[in-house]
């Protein structure tokens, strides 16, 4: 059995950083309408763990679905500055 990770990945915009060792992350998502076909955009925001406090307001970051660390928080920083 190998070690690798399938745990769901996002990149989203940081839009807040007040709270200690957390982020607010917007991820965009772009679906297709069920009935219609058109394109529309889904958004939502999660609490991200930030050991270090490394984000900041605007970034662009890749987060990591984790283990609960708050009631919550499940996603986990894994980098800041993301090239889309």
């Amino acid at each position: 059995m190998n070690n690798q990770s399938f745990k769901r990945t996002f990149t989203g915009k940081v839009t807040s950083n007040k709270t200690d060792k957390t982020l607010t992350v917007l991820v965009n998502r772009r679906v297709k309408h069920p009935l219609y076909g058109k394109i529309v955009t889904r958004s939502k925001k999660y609490h991200v763990h930030d050991e270090n406090n490394q984000g900041n307001i605007g970034d662009i970051v890749l987060i990591e679905e984790t283990r609960p660390i708050s009631k919550t928080k499940t996603w986990r920083l894994v980098r800041v500055n993301v090239v889309a």
